[in-house]
């Protein structure tokens, strides 16, 4: 499908309930308009605990449809990075109406707290929202509304940046995503050059995205002094309402990791080395299949993915099947990798629809349909969140968003003979292949988690470092997390800047260590399901439509699994995946 019609679906897209405070013909591109609307209910008379409820869902109504407008403007520039007109626009809405609204917003959260202590509400259901808007305003500072529109300034320019790379490879002008096909491919003099083509690209931008990055630290750096913390971590634990755990869980999370499962994926590749022949691992030959098949090919064209998937998700649960079939005909789903395109894939919430949006670039590798489940766990979620009235129960903690999408790439995975059917006596060499490579993904992904949220700590802590110390303390973090069996004999200056791919480093930092306790909650959804599987669905659907209402150990528990990241639940989940492995 053409990216522009989907674009102008999305234009069209009705409200999930009609407008009763904010005017339909409201143009929230106008700074004036909308900043009335919030000066409207700044000046509104609250004189009942009712009326507050009433104000409240007249502020969510508002929040839910600018929210909307600003996630549409991101689609679109992520759609077509290089059409200037998508990229002005977006850009005019985050450097114009996002800093106008942040004090209002502010004032809206104190006038909220105020009128709480005239009027208490519910307190077993605002409980959360209550701490929520606490935090929040105990961290606005007027001064940081401008330090915070230039780092959203300095992440469209990484994007732009991403986006635009493309390599001249054997006559071809292809993107990131389409090289990384011939990274899968037997012939290893190949995938060699394929691999460094893409790492010369990468470089030639590497001086660009360093100093970036350098602005981008200094800048969140003043974010948290003028917030009075000591560094930007500590600001931004609160900011992220990371109220169930702490920097030192997360150090805790790191050594776990290091004990637990670094042997285990050392182990992985001892294997991968011996079955390939090999003295020595290179960089190129982490992804190819060992045994020298070709890569899997599980669709050729995106409507095959869609058909695929989609059977999947109703083989799970029929509810799930239909929803997805749903956001199909909506033409909710922008798959397709192509020139100009934004890497990386996301869901978006449109937040006034009340519906999900999933974006990705498939090239019609195995992977693609793991990033598909993935992003339709968080739609899942986000569409069983809808019936909240109030926008902040729409949105659990993320590192439970992140639960709802790993558990779908389990609980889906378990159905993945859809894109390569089985044999008469069992699963296809294909199926087999595709599933213990997910599952030695997972392993690859808790230590990567590791990694890079170890960096992050470290980035924080030391914001004077230059950037040649952050290149000597990267490979410090990464030499901690190694098992020693790649070789990068030759490709140090690559080896450096590895991190420069992990958009989340230089646009949400501190956002990944979600994934890796998210991916212990979903390890454990997954081995819940196999004992009873529809026990275990209807669990995690349950959790799924409680949004943000609930604490995170709350939501972890209503799931059926743990809130915990420590040895004793660990061990039993790596030796459960190792199981599947070998």
């Amino acid at each position: 499908m053409d990216y522009r019609e989907i674009l102008r679906s999305l234009e069209q897209l009705h409200a999930y309930k009609t407008r009763r405070f904010v005017p339909r013909d409201v143009r929230f591109s106008c700074l004036d308009e909308v900043t009335s609307l919030y000066q409207k209910l700044l000046e509104s008379n609250i004189n009942s605990a009712s009326e507050l409820e009433e104000w409240l869902l007249n502020w969510s109504e508002l929040e839910a449809a600018v929210d909307q407008h600003g996630s549409i403007l991101y689609i679109r520039m992520t759609a077509k990075t290089d059409e200037e007109k998508f990229a002005v626009e977006y850009r005019r809405f985050i450097e114009t109406v996002l800093p106008a609204i942040k004090p209002l917003i502010d004032k809206l959260k104190n006038k909220f707290l105020q009128e709480y202590e005239r009027f208490p509400l519910d307190s077993n259901y605002y409980e959360i929202f209550l701490r929520t808007v606490t935090a929040d305003v105990e961290l606005f500072v007027k001064e940081n509304i401008e330090l915070q529109k230039q780092e959203d300034i300095l992440s469209q320019e990484y994007q732009t940046i991403c986006g635009t790379m493309t390599v001249d490879f054997d006559g071809k002008q292809l993107t990131i995503p389409q090289m990384s096909v011939f990274l899968l491919d037997p012939d290893r003099v190949l995938r060699e050059k394929a691999w460094r083509a893409i790492s010369t690209r990468r470089l030639k931008d590497k001086d660009k995205l360093d100093q970036l990055f350098d602005k981008m630290v200094k800048l969140r750096h003043r974010i948290a002094l003028n917030a009075g913390f000591d560094n930007y971590m500590e600001y931004k634990f609160k900011e992220l309402h990371r109220f169930d755990y702490t920097p030192q869980d997360c150090i805790q999370y790191h050594d776990c990791i290091e004990k637990f499962v670094l042997p285990l994926w050392k182990k992985i590749l001892q294997r991968r080395k011996e079955t390939m022949g090999l003295d020595v691992l290179r960089p190129w030959d982490t992804s190819v299949d060992p045994l020298g098949r070709p890569p899997l090919k599980p669709f050729d064209d995106v409507k095959k993915l869609i058909d695929g998937c989609r059977i999947i998700f109703s083989m799970v649960d029929d509810e799930l099947g239909e929803r997805f079939s749903s956001m199909a005909e909506e033409r909710l789903l922008d798959l397709e990798n192509r020139q100009g395109k934004a890497p990386g894939g996301y869901q978006s919430t449109l937040n006034e629809a009340r519906k999900p949006f999933i974006f990705m670039n498939a090239v019609g590798i195995d992977s693609d349909v793991w990033t598909l489940l993935h992003e339709a766990g968080h739609s899942f979620h986000s569409i069983a969140c809808a019936h909240h009235e109030l926008l902040a129960y729409r949105h659990a903690p993320m590192e439970f968003c992140e639960v709802a999408s790993m558990s779908m790439e389990l609980l889906g995975g378990e159905h993945i003979s859809v894109f390569y059917p089985s044999q008469i006596d069992g699963p296809s060499e294909e199926e087999l292949r595709s599933t213990r490579e997910q599952f030695e993904d997972i392993i690859f992904t808790l230590i990567w988690v590791a990694t890079i949220d170890a960096f992050q700590h470290w980035i924080y802590k030391n914001p004077e470092a230059s950037i040649q110390d952050r290149k000597d303390q990267w490979l410090k973090i990464r030499q901690r997390f190694d098992t020693g069996l790649i070789d990068w004999n030759g490709l140090e200056e690559e080896h450096q800047t590895l991190w420069h791919k992990q958009l989340h480093i230089f646009e949400v930092p501190f956002y990944y260590i979600e994934y890796g306790i998210a991916q212990l909650g979903a390890l454990q959804i997954w081995l819940n399901a196999s004992k009873n599987k529809r026990q275990a669905v209807e669990k995690y659907k349950k959790a799924l439509s409680l949004g943000g209402s609930r604490s995170l150990p709350e939501l972890f528990n209503e799931a059926g699994i743990c809130f915990d990241f420590s040895e004793k639940t660990i061990v039993p989940l790596v030796e459960a995946v190792a199981d599947k492995i070998f």
